[in-house]
């Protein structure tokens, strides 16, 4: 009899054993009861989740983010395009004034170097005793950064994979997915069909009032939305490995993407379509589960919240605000900044105060769609530029291919949300108008705003000269496009265009 008995304690011990090597152990809570903060950031994707009312798309994950945390309504980013926004995103302060503003600067033999003493978010959470991580949506390698200043990427992060900071070391995780640009790489696209049971067709597409409706764009609209649920999933897996390492309850995570859909009026311009983005924050204990809020924010706000939540000091230099707590404030606007993009020099600025949106172009005798090899590329311009020069647009579908722009723009968002019919010239507006003009100004003295100054050429022929060689070894016909632009940019600069 002792001796089964002695039998079943060897058998309970082995099975203990066992399960202490294939499951999880459960977290040590850091010292301080800090929670650890992960940022999923998404590129190139507007506001078409199935939280935010898009029909044609299933996105459990997100929703449920949305359905159990904080939903902001009316985030904006302050630029429009990749290295701009994240310029921004990782220190909390407005491109312009780091001067970080021009997209794929600093990558020549040029640098732009940050303020002496400004620290990134990162780094201020390594300072603190954090274990700081950047990596792809599998995390399994490095993630995204495209920061236009000078840095190392060791002095930011820890490594790729947050499970092995020191037991009980908090982290802060960001994952960067790829989100729109999936239905711009053959190979990725074909793992989305693969991979997802029901697509979106193009018959089923809707697209906006300000697009023709034609076939090819209808196609590159279902294969963006087949993106939207693909990255869903990828959103999912991210939580279940969280929930798997028994870290998710201690966890605060931030969803976004980093400005809209890749598109002729989306990405680079400061319409809805391309600086209003999705901005949930889930896992608050003291914040009412499925709570919706309305007011203006601005993805900068996003360092400033982090750095709270960790008990983090925030440093004056950052222009965010905390979403949160005693030091949050609301904003009475939101700006945005839209710089030269690649090749093609731009400068442009926009305010969403209300229910208006104010756009102030810096360069009205150059058309809106200047030649531009990266958006030149993509298959829908082809397309619209055919069927302009046709004369098959309406009025609606001309406004972004004209040949020059209104120095100014406002638009109504509650009554014309496609931003359709510009108000600028109105003469019920003027006082808005010039309220609009104010902000603006004063804004831009405020900040810093580095972008009221051209760019030296020097400067824009270091940053043109890698991009140079790297189109040159991989498709010297596209490298004959991206002469042919430069060479115009440098022709309307001398003409005063």
């Amino acid at each position: 009899m002792k001796h089964m008995h002695l039998t079943h304690l060897i058998l309970l011990l082995a099975a203990i054993l066992l399960m202490s090597n294939t499951l999880p152990a459960a977290e040590t809570p850091d010292k301080q009861g800090r929670p650890n903060i992960v940022w999923i950031v998404v590129d190139d994707m507007s506001c078409h989740f199935g939280y935010q009312g898009e029909k044609l798309v299933k996105t459990p994950h997100v929703d449920q983010l949305a359905r159990e945390g904080v939903v902001f309504s009316n985030a904006y980013v302050t630029a429009p395009v990749c290295s701009t926004f994240r310029s921004a995103l990782i220190t909390g302060m407005y491109q312009t004034t780091i001067g970080a503003h021009h997209h794929r600067s600093g990558r020549g033999a040029l640098k732009i170097h940050l303020p002496k003493g400004l620290q990134t978010i990162p780094e201020l959470f390594r300072e603190a005793g954090y274990y700081t991580t950047n990596a792809n949506a599998d995390g399994t390698r490095p993630g995204k950064v495209d920061y236009n200043f000078d840095y190392q990427r060791s002095d930011l992060y820890n490594g790729v994979d947050w499970t092995r900071r020191a037991k009980g070391q908090p982290f802060f995780a960001q994952y960067q997915l790829a989100g729109g640009k999936l239905r711009n790489s053959e190979k990725a696209y074909k793992r989305v069909e693969a991979e997802l049971d029901d697509l979106v067709t193009a018959e089923e597409v809707t697209l906006p009032p300000y697009y023709p409706d034609h076939s090819v764009i209808r196609q590159d609209w279902a294969a963006y939305l087949n993106s939207v649920v693909y990255t869903d999933r990828q959103v999912g897996q991210i939580i279940d490995r969280l929930k798997a390492q028994n870290v998710l309850d201690n966890t605060i995570v931030f969803f976004l993407t980093d400005h809209g859909i890749s598109h002729a009026r989306g990405k680079q311009f400061l319409y809805e379509e391309g600086m209003k983005i999705p901005f949930v924050v889930w896992g608050l204990k003291y914040e009412r589960a499925g709570s919706a809020r309305d007011e203006l924010i601005s993805h900068i706000d996003l360092a400033a919240t982090s750095l709270a939540f960790a008990g983090i000091k925030i440093p004056s230099t950052i222009q965010g605000r905390p979403l949160f707590g005693p030091q949050a404030k609301p904003r009475e606007y939101v700006v945005a900044a839209r710089d030269r993009c690649d090749e093609t020099v731009d400068h442009i600025r926009g305010i969403r105060k209300g229910n208006f949106k104010y756009i102030r172009n810096y360069l009205p005798e150059r058309p809106y769609l200047q030649p531009c090899k990266y958006k030149d590329a993509k298959p829908f311009m082809p397309v619209l530029r055919e069927l302009a020069a046709a004369g098959k647009l309406n009025e609606a579908q001309s406004l972004h291919l004209a040949e020059t722009r209104p120095e100014e723009e406002l638009y109504d968002l509650s009554r014309d949300p496609w931003e359709i019919h510009n108000l600028a010239s109105d003469a019920t507006q003027k006082e808005r108008l010039a309220e609009f003009r104010g902000l603006l100004a004063n804004w831009e003295f405020e900040t810093d705003d580095k972008g009221r100054f051209p760019e030296s050429e020097a400067m824009y022929d270091s940053d043109m000269a890698p991009y140079l060689a790297k189109s040159r070894k991989r498709n010297p016909d596209q490298a004959k496009i991206l002469e042919s632009n430069i060479s115009q940019m440098k022709r309307w600069q001398a003409a005063g265009k």
